[in-house]
């Protein structure tokens, strides 16, 4: 998948527990999502440049949405997805147990109330969250349901 669009890199976390595959998601901040379960959550990532591999970008921006370095160990590849506003995303699978209580996100600013004149800063991601698959699958932005199947066939 290539073309001008914009690229984003990410690292999904895995665990395994009793209840089965988990999944860390996060639920995007800001208004726009602040009401919105479905299609609000996402694998934790970001924007990269040319000039930077999607493995560093994956790395740093894990960093900056969660102000926790990235784990180390196995990465597993998940390849990359389109997402419906064109956006290629490239991710990798990480198995780590992570509390989500010691997450601190990141942050951006941004005009609201639109054409208000003010500018307010919102979380990157408001809250993360442990997941099985199935609800995982249900609330992560559509594309990227496909690094959800790409992971539970991995481990199967």
């Amino acid at each position: 998948m290539s073309g001008t669009g914009k690229r984003s890199a990410g690292l999904l976390l895995f665990r395994h527990t009793d209840h089965g595959l988990e999944v860390l998601l996060g639920h995007m901040g800001g208004p726009f999502f602040a009401r919105r379960d479905v299609g609000a959550w996402s694998v934790p990532k970001g924007e990269y440049e040319p000039d930077e591999t999607a493995w560093h970008a994956a790395r740093r921006e894990f960093q900056e949405e969660l102000g926790l370095a990235p784990p180390e160990g196995e990465a597993i590849e998940l390849g990359e997805v389109r997402q419906t506003n064109g956006k290629v995303v490239t991710a990798w699978a990480i198995e780590a147990d992570l509390d989500p209580a010691t997450v601190v996100p990141g942050t951006f600013r941004m005009e609201w109330p639109p054409k208000s004149g003010q500018v307010q800063e919102f979380p990157e991601l408001d809250r993360v969250e442990w997941m099985g698959l199935e609800r995982a699958r249900a609330v992560v932005v559509k594309a990227q349901a496909t690094f959800l199947d790409r992971l539970a066939e991995h481990s199967g």
